[in-house]
């Protein structure tokens, strides 16, 4: 799955668009290298989203298509 999308399935940010213009001023982390919204998730990557006050740094336990608002964090686990 795209980053862009799983950023926004996973409700990490709030629309696709968003994490789209995100990867593009390379605040987006995967893996400790800047990622492009085409990077393909997969299980066991470590994101690092640099937007806001906090930075957010979260492991990925899950790739799934559709998440609902309840099981939308059973996709990941916040580091720090």
């Amino acid at each position: 799955m795209r980053l862009d999308k799983y950023l926004k399935v996973t409700r990490l940010i709030k629309r696709r668009t968003v994490a789209n213009e995100a990867c593009d001023a390379e605040k987006i982390v995967v893996n400790g290298k800047a990622a492009r919204a085409s990077y393909d998730v997969k299980v066991g990557d470590i994101i690092e989203i640099n937007m806001g006050t906090r930075p957010l740094k979260v492991k990925v336990l899950n790739v799934t298509e559709h998440a609902t608002k309840e099981n939308a964090a059973d996709n990941y686990t916040v580091i720090e």
